[in-house]
């Protein structure tokens, strides 16, 4: 059975002085964040954007698919750190989302340097999100091992 989510947003007068917030999600897990136009094209001030949220499910995302695929090898992660970087650019004559770079370090007993990269880079291919993104958005992954 598919699982839907939704967000409730609001907005109020136009793209360049308006603003807006997001003010429920299914969860309940956050409301009454505070989105602008400003906030995507300059210092955040404090509002979200939606490409920071998109930053967010996409490393949630790869998070998942990476702990999955490690586990699967006979090798889990002790702990994952993981942050991605969702660049918005007025590149080509247009603002568009162009790419989505995911930094990870992990604590992986017996595996690796070269095995850990591999998987990351499957998880970066796989995962729900990057499959959504992939084809419209630069997807990369840097995957690097804790030193003990």
């Amino acid at each position: 059975m598919a699982e839907q989510r939704h967000a409730l947003v609001t907005w109020n007068g136009d793209l360049i002085s308006g603003a807006g917030t997001i003010d429920y999600v299914s969860s309940g897990v956050f409301s009454r964040m505070p989105v602008s136009w400003a906030a995507r094209t300059g210092p955040h001030n404090g509002k979200t954007s939606p490409e920071e949220l998109l930053a967010a499910a996409h490393g949630s995302c790869f998070s998942m698919a990476f702990s999955a695929r490690l586990a699967k090898n006979g090798t889990p992660a002790t702990k994952l750190n993981v942050k991605a970087e969702v660049t918005f650019d007025n590149a080509g004559g247009g603002w568009k989302v162009t790419r989505s770079h995911i930094t990870v370090v992990g604590d992986v007993p017996g595996i690796d340097a070269a095995t850990f990269a591999t998987i990351a880079e499957d998880a970066k291919q796989n995962c729900p999100i990057s499959i959504a993104l992939k084809g419209n958005v630069e997807l990369s992954v840097e995957a690097t091992l804790a030193t003990s």
